[in-house]
């Protein structure tokens, strides 16, 4: 809890405009979620702070925006126009980010074959109640899949609300399957076609679509985590990503 109590979420601009915006502060300043907000919320037990950019069941494709100061969370465009994933229902979880991870586009991974997407960890999380934007949420990681996105690597981590009736059950792919059947291949489902609505093809995952398990999921966050000090620390090559942030 004092993670979230520490941050506030504050927008401008009205919401399906282009305008539209939602910065984070702490103590009157702005921080970025991408760099400020920790990634851990309880290391020794492998809690991790998520940022929610798209509660469960909407369509508007929100995201961290990479090239901002300070990184606000703002509507993804298509040539000019707001982006909508008009796919079933819109997203199936709530959707977001890892902070403090960057999936380095400077690094083919061996498993995918593919350089990563130059943003932050992208996370799922299917715990039962719809989060808010910009909520900070303590997780547990229970696997990945691999998307492979027009050719570049793109994990999605899966998760759970720490405080979710079934966290306590849910702890790797196999109670996941044995709690929610169904889930996980309507989940594969869903990123192999969300975007053949707009007359794209079906999505590519690593894995043949399988989710990896804990432990193969916990050291994807932790290397993505790596990458990240790398980016800050100016070992990486920056392609273009706002470093501004309150924590040095």
């Amino acid at each position: 809890e004092q993670v979230n109590m520490a941050y506030e979420f504050k927008t401008e601009g009205q919401t399906d405009t282009l305008e539209w915006k939602g910065y984070f502060e702490k103590d009157g300043k702005k921080v970025s979620p991408f760099h400020d907000i920790p990634l851990y919320a309880d290391k020794d037990k492998k809690i991790f702070n998520v940022v929610i950019e798209i509660p469960r069941d909407t369509k508007a494709k929100l995201e961290i925006n990479k090239e901002q100061s300070f990184n606000p969370i703002v509507q993804d465009t298509k040539k000019g126009k707001l982006r909508y994933v008009n796919y079933k229902n819109g997203y199936m979880w709530n959707y977001g980010a890892f902070p403090q991870t960057w999936e380095d586009p400077n690094h083919t991974h061996p498993d995918t074959n593919a350089k990563g997407d130059n943003d932050p960890l992208d996370v799922c999380e299917i715990g039962s109640a719809v989060a808010k934007i910009g909520e900070i949420k303590q997780v547990k990681v229970v696997g990945v899949m691999a998307l492979i996105d027009e050719g570049e690597t793109d994990w999605k981590v899966i998760t759970i609300d720490v405080n979710d009736p079934l966290a306590a059950k849910i702890n790797n792919i196999a109670d996941l399957e044995k709690e929610r059947p169904g889930f996980l291949s309507a989940t594969h489902e869903w990123f192999r076609d969300y975007k053949t609505v707009v007359g794209k093809p079906q999505n590519e995952f690593a894995f043949e679509g399988k989710a990896k398990d804990v432990d193969f999921a916990l050291k994807i966050v932790e290397e993505n985590h790596e990458f990240w000090k790398k980016l800050i620390s100016g070992e990486a090559q920056n392609k273009g990503v706002a470093l501004d942030r309150q924590t040095k």
